[in-house]
């Protein structure tokens, strides 16, 4: 076994420090209504689909079990949120034509008994919640369709997440889902502030950043772990990998609940950021999307997910915003420039990707593990370099 550099998990503890620290000036210097608040808004939503991505990751990359009902399961956790995170006060006004079930909400009963301290304590309680429930629904769903393979899998974990998508907006459920009206009124990221004198700090983008933090760690954790070596065993050979005595069953299923208790983290924190909940949002595009950024970075990385993650964000939603306003990179052009343009420029770029990155951006390789490969050519250049150089000056010599 391989052992830890401390200088390595020491200089990752400092760039994760950093980029807390950056976060939370970052959010005190940015107006809401400058147009750089869009970076603010860039970062939540990254944050929610790095823990959604790594998750899928997870299963799809280290297990080798194509599964496409992420977007299930996070229905599943932004609805457990939302249900639990709404006041009392404000439940006639989302109930509308229903009455609630659920007549309590977490954060606002713990924050009653102890504070600010109380609310932060509830929110947490209600997220784990949210994973807990889709993890729940992920073990009954294991027990039939775990049985099958390969695409059979895909397609099976596909229209489960399609039934409860519909089985949430069923009216009979609307005492708890508020049919196929939205819950809002929850608590949502502004909640997340202190005030140091006559000062209020914001940590919204902090706490997200935090949660994402956590949930990613843990399964970096988890596949360094015993049990990430079986699920990669199972991934490679799965004749091989019972044959070392792996039960199949039961390690595919633990794989499985524990990739969607984290989307099911993600969809709570998703509820978080879009302020409301509807079964409506959660089709089956936002799952091909998931995909399409966990194949982009590398099926079988967890860096590579992350980066990009950030890249598909920040590229759709905010780099190539100006092709369809008409402008885009000080370049005033409202006749190629035209709503619509974006998508367009967007899929060549993910096709390029594809076609020279086939592996995706970081392949099954870390981030860590290529910044050593980096240094190391970069090492070598500079050796080569300097050998030449002293080639080359011994000759002049030799020649004078």
């Amino acid at each position: 076994m391989k052992e830890q550099n401390p200088n390595k998990n020491r200089t990752t503890l400092i760039l994760i420090l950093a980029l807390f620290l950056l976060s939370i000036v970052l959010e005190q210097i940015i107006s809401p209504t400058s147009q750089a608040a869009m970076l603010l808004t860039v970062l939540k939503k990254s944050c929610v689909y790095a823990v959604v991505a790594v998750s899928m990751n997870l299963l799809n990359g280290f297990t080798g079990l194509f599964s496409l009902g992420q977007a299930g399961f996070m229905l599943l956790g932004a609805y457990t949120y939302a249900i639990f995170c709404i006041p009392i006060a404000n439940k006639s006004l989302v109930y509308r034509y229903f009455e609630p079930a659920i007549k309590f909400s977490i954060p606002e009963v713990l924050g009653n008994a102890m504070g600010g301290f109380g609310m932060l304590l509830g929110v947490l309680i209600a997220i784990i919640m949210a994973g807990l429930v889709a993890a729940g629904v992920a073990y009954l769903i294991s027990l039939p369709v775990l049985r099958l393979k390969s695409d059979y899998l895909a397609i099976a974990t596909l229209g489960f997440a399609e039934i409860i998508r519909a089985v949430f907006q069923w009216r009979k459920l609307g005492p708890v889902a508020n049919g196929a009206n939205p819950l809002r009124e929850f608590t949502r990221l502004v909640a997340f502030r202190i005030n140091v004198g006559s000062v209020t700090i914001s940590l919204s983008t902090f706490f997200l950043l935090a949660l994402a933090t956590l949930c990613i760690g843990a399964i970096v954790m988890l596949i360094n772990s015993s049990y990430g070596r079986a699920f990669k065993a199972i991934r490679e050979d799965e004749i091989a990998a019972e044959a070392m005595g792996i039960n199949l069953f039961h390690t595919k299923q633990l794989a499985f609940c524990i990739s969607c208790f984290f989307a099911g983290v993600g969809g709570a924190m998703l509820a978080m950021f879009a302020n409301t909940v509807q079964a409506n949002n959660f089709k089956a595009v936002m799952t091909y999307e998931i995909l399409l950024m966990v194949v982009l970075g590398g099926i079988g990385s967890i860096s590579g997910s992350c980066i990009a993650v950030v890249l598909f964000i920040f590229s759709s939603e905010w780099w190539l915003r100006g092709l369809d306003s008409g402008t885009f990179l000080g370049i005033n052009a409202p006749l190629v420039f035209r709503n619509g343009f974006r998508l367009v420029v967007f899929s060549v770029i993910i096709m390029s990707v594809v076609l020279f990155f086939r592996k995706g951006i970081m392949g099954d390789k870390e981030l860590p593990y290529m910044a050593g490969r980096w240094k190391e050519r970069l090492l070598s250049w500079h050796r080569q370099r300097s050998l030449r150089g002293a080639k080359s000056g011994l000759k002049g010599g030799q020649n004078g």
